[in-house]
């Protein structure tokens, strides 16, 4: 089993909090598009035989393509890879992309799965993040989507600064109201180089409170399992049959291609990735050379990306998969380090399997590295 995302690196404009790799002109539109496709054909022997399952359109905002190019780099992708008979095959979109028009037509092309990013029900919400939508236009995308799709999850964002636990409470019920088999939530966290750490450096905007963000996260928690979603990764909520089928892959270690100019790859033994700007991505692609850069991971670097990505997860941390993947060392390396987040129930050790209680989750990542092997170099 094995993933292709698509990263398309355009934007309508910057959102404050953003780091992502996009450009907010579309000038490079058609040659991005060619360039996509190149890229997939000179790579496609990377993944073998192995079946392709989910193919991710990501960004930047996908949504800004026409369903006519969209199917048109699926069809690439169906040329040169062993895709599955029923991929599940996902599209962002932003509100402001998706009237009932364009939602019609993406009803007709081979997405099969929109992933909205709504981050808040609340105008004030969205002025401060500068997303380009308003709430009246995430209410509606939403309503004409789920005449059309099943399949949909919404992204949602908390700790946003000036905004209420109540005003945070209220965004969930409304998501609830609507009825959605997924939704996505993310702390906003302040990235470097962004527009949001300018204005919190300036004292334009207050800065990101902690403490509220974790007691955030845990009534999103507690609404979200009372409405029987399960809580299958820090960040994604899903009802039964409705998880991330191209997310859980990345959770699960399995091999995904990342096509496009900043996008990854990995595929067990390596990690790849492209270029981090539009138009060496394509000038490389004119003359057929791969923008990429690659790292071989040792066994230290396997295990270390093991329990980050399995920690995250509801499955949490097979000991025997440790074991027979890395040997008895890291076993006892990883209990050892394990002990005192254990004495303290932030880790719980369930027979053959580890993982983070719900008092550690706000802090996995944290908890996850202290796991880690350390490379002396």
């Amino acid at each position: 089993m094995a993933g292709i995302y698509i990263h398309i690196p355009f934007c309508k404009q910057a959102c404050y909090y953003c780091d992502f790799h996009f450009s907010t002109s579309i000038k490079k539109k058609d040659d991005m598009i060619i360039s996509l496709e190149k890229e997939m054909m000179l790579r496609k022997d990377e993944l073998g035989t192995e079946s392709i399952k989910t193919i991710y359109f990501g960004g930047g905002t996908p949504s800004l393509l026409s369903s006519e190019e969209i199917n048109r780099l699926i069809e690439t992708a169906k040329k040169h890879f062993q895709i599955d008979e029923n991929p599940e095959i996902t599209l962002e979109a932003n509100p402001d992309d998706l009237s009932k028009g364009r939602i019609e037509e993406l009803a007709k092309s081979a997405v099969n799965r929109l992933s909205i990013g709504v981050q808040s029900f609340f105008d004030s919400d969205l002025k401060l993040m500068n997303r380009a939508h308003d709430s009246i236009e995430a209410s509606s995308c939403l309503k004409n989507a789920q005449r059309y799709f099943e399949n949909i999850s919404i992204d949602l964002i908390y700790g946003i600064p000036n905004g209420s636990d109540e005003q945070w409470r209220a965004n969930i019920e409304k998501a609830l109201a609507f009825k959605v088999p997924h939704i996505s939530a993310y702390a906003l966290t302040v990235e470097p180089k962004t527009a949001l750490e300018s204005f919190i450096s300036k004292g334009l905007i207050p800065e990101i409170d902690e403490e509220k963000a974790a007691s955030q996260f845990f009534t999103l928690i507690d609404l979200l399992e009372q409405n029987e979603f399960l809580h299958y990764e820090i960040s994604n909520f899903g009802k039964e049959g409705f998880f991330s089928k191209n997310n859980t892959a990345y959770w699960l270690g399995k091999s995904y291609l990342g096509i496009g100019p900043s996008a990854h790859s990995y595929n067990g033994i390596s990690r790849k990735w492209n270029v981090k700007n539009n138009t060496k991505y394509i000038n490389s692609l004119l003359e057929d050379k791969l923008p990429y850069e690659e790292e071989k991971l040792s066994k230290i670097d396997r295990y270390n990306e093991y329990i980050m990505t399995s920690l995250r997860t509801m499955w949490g941390v097979s000991l025997n998969t440790i074991e027979n993947r890395f040997g008895e060392s890291f076993l006892s390396f990883m209990l050892d380090q394990a002990s005192e987040h254990i004495k303290l129930g932030l880790l719980e050790l369930d027979g053959k399997t580890l993982s983070v209680s719900r008092k550690g989750k706000f802090l996995s990542d944290g908890i996850a590295s202290d796991l880690f092997m350390i490379k002396l170099r």
